[in-house]
């Protein structure tokens, strides 16, 4: 299990409430953010962590990049 801290928690919440549970259901930062109702560098930060730590996956594209969960919980 992976230690997640309070704002982690929260991103990984929103982000399951927003159904960004597979490739083909990925939400970009903005989405997540206003989820949240965190400031967006905020939600950023806690994104590249998650990403680090494995929980969740971020995919390139064209404009803004999209995210989903990869670890169960």
């Amino acid at each position: 299990m992976v230690d997640l801290n309070p704002l982690e928690t929260l991103v990984v919440q929103s982000m399951r409430e927003l159904g960004a549970l597979s490739d083909e259901k990925k939400k970009t930062a903005d989405d997540i953010a206003k989820k949240c109702n965190r400031p967006k560098s905020m939600v950023n930060n806690a994104l590249v962590s998650l990403s680090d730590k494995g929980v969740i996956k971020r995919v390139a594209r064209e404009k803004a990049s999209g995210y989903y969960i990869t670890a169960p919980k």
